[in-house]
This record gives C-alpha cells, sequence and structure tokens, in this order.
C-alpha cells in the first residue's frame, strides 16, 4: 500500500504545481493593482474594460480566429484523406504518407519554425498569415490524424466491402457508409486543431509578419508591467474558451466511440 500512497501523493503535487498557477490568472484579472501579489487590494473589472477598448486586441484576436479556422480546416480535410486511406483502400504509400503525417509531433517547435521559415522565404511568401496557416497545419496535422484514424480504425472493414459489392463507387462508399460514422471524430479532430492553432506561439512567432496573433501580442506586452494586469484578464478569457473547446472535443471523441 505504501507505493500506492506515494504515487497518489505525487499526482496530487503534480496538479497542485500545474494547475494552482493557472488558478491564480483569473484570481489576479479582478484584483484592482498592478501587481500580482497577496493581499488583492480590492475587486474591479476595469482590466476587462479596457480589454475591451484596446483596438490591438481586437485586430489580433481577428488573425488569431481567422488563421485558426483556416488551419483547422485544411488540417481536417488533410487528416481525414490521409486516415481514409491508410485504414481502407491502403495504396501502396498510405502507411508512409500516414507516418510522415504523424511525424512533425517529435520535432522540436524551434526547428519545426526555423525550418518553415527557410521554406516560406524561398517560395516566396515570407513572415505573413498564409506562412502561419501552413506552418498550423504542419503542427496540427499529428493529432487530427491520429484521432481520425482510430475511428476509421473501428469502423469495420466488412461495412465498406459490401457497399462496393452492390456497386458503390470509391466515393460513394466514402460519403455514404464511412464518413457519417466518423463525423463525431472529425468534429472532435477540427476542435483539437482550431484549439492548437489558436493557442500556437513558436511558430507563429518565426511565420509572424506585421500582424501578430493573439499569443504573440501577449508576449510582447509582458514587457510592460502595467499591462499585466490586462494580459491576465486576456488570459482569463483564453483559457475559458480553451477548456470549452477542449470540453467540445472530448464529448465528440467520446460519442465517436459509441
Amino acid at each position: 500500500m505504501k507505493p500506492l500512497r506515494i504515487l497518489h501523493a505525487y499526482v496530487g503535487a503534480y496538479i497542485v504545481f500545474l494547475y494552482v498557477p493557472v488558478a491564480l490568472i483569473p484570481l489576479f484579472s479582478f484584483n484592482d493593482a498592478i501587481q500580482a501579489a497577496f493581499p488583492l487590494k480590492g475587486v474591479t473589472l476595469e482590466w476587462y474594460r479596457t480589454l475591451v477598448a484596446t483596438p490591438a486586441i481586437g485586430q489580433a484576436l481577428r488573425n488569431s480566429l481567422i488563421i485558426a479556422a483556416a488551419a483547422a480546416t485544411i488540417t481536417t480535410i488533410c487528416a481525414t484523406t490521409i486516415a481514409y486511406l491508410d485504414v481502407f483502400p491502403r495504396p501502396v504509400l498510405s502507411r508512409l504518407v500516414s507516418g510522415l503525417a504523424r511525424l512533425p509531433i517529435l520535432i522540436p517547435g524551434v526547428i519545426v519554425g526555423i525550418a518553415l521559415l527557410i521554406l516560406v522565404n524561398l517560395a516566396g511568401l515570407g513572415p505573413s498569415r498564409p506562412a502561419i496557416v501552413l506552418g498550423h497545419v504542419l503542427v496540427c496535422l499529428p493529432a487530427s490524424v491520429t484521432v481520425i484514424r482510430a475511428r476509421f480504425a473501428a469502423i469495420p472493414r466488412s461495412l465498406a466491402e459490401a457497399a462496393a459489392d452492390l456497386g458503390a463507387s470509391d466515393w460513394i462508399v466514402f460519403r455514404r457508409a464511412i464518413l457519417p460514422l466518423a463525423a463525431s471524430a472529425i468534429g472532435s479532430a477540427f476542435t483539437l486543431a482550431f484549439l492548437t492553432s489558436f493557442d500556437e506561439f513558436i511558430v507563429a512567432y518565426f511565420l509572424a509578419g506585421t500582424e501578430p496573433t493573439l499569443p504573440l501580442y501577449i508576449w510582447s506586452q509582458l514587457r510592460f508591467p502595467k499591462s499585466l494586469p490586462v494580459v491576465m484578464a486576456l488570459g482569463t478569457l483564453i483559457l475559458l474558451v480553451s477548456v470549452l473547446l477542449a470540453g467540445l472535443a472530448e464529448l465528440l471523441r467520446r460519442r465517436s466511440r459509441v
């Protein structure tokens, strides 16, 4: 029993270490003082009002939403195609392509950012919004392929074979027999890709031009102590949305297993 108690204590300490600092962000976002310290000076909504009234934050938010939506859409289409070919028709190179699609998760983000910066410069795009979208597709693809492939693998192959025996083409088999059964997993993959792209910092740091994303804006404001309360208010809203999206993705993933 003693090793089990040690394990429980370790897990409890790890959870406290991980989540208590996160919980302090919403707490200090209501503090009526610039310094993030105890005791709290008072309760105020001034930082949230400043947040809404700052045009630069709205522009950065729009950039992040546009980039995340584009990256999630492209990622989901690519991941669905790759996962389907890897599980059902299985052409010669399908397993190789599926493996390469999941490989970026093993590569450090700094290396990916530098490599993509060189690539977009050679392609003539330069640091820009399209460059960030392409970079985020690369970052989001491994998790999306894994989620969708797991769902496709759970669908009996006999279903596709029976539809083909009845004269259905590959496209009809995919659209009418396979896709409806995998819709929840595809929705989960889209949500995870959107959330990953929205929060991603390292690749965006290398590929952003004159239009920063929201994480880059937050990073730039951390140099100014007076901006810290507004940043914590913004972080609180981002945390709330991230938790809701992550919960939605998990709900869709569990539904796909039914």
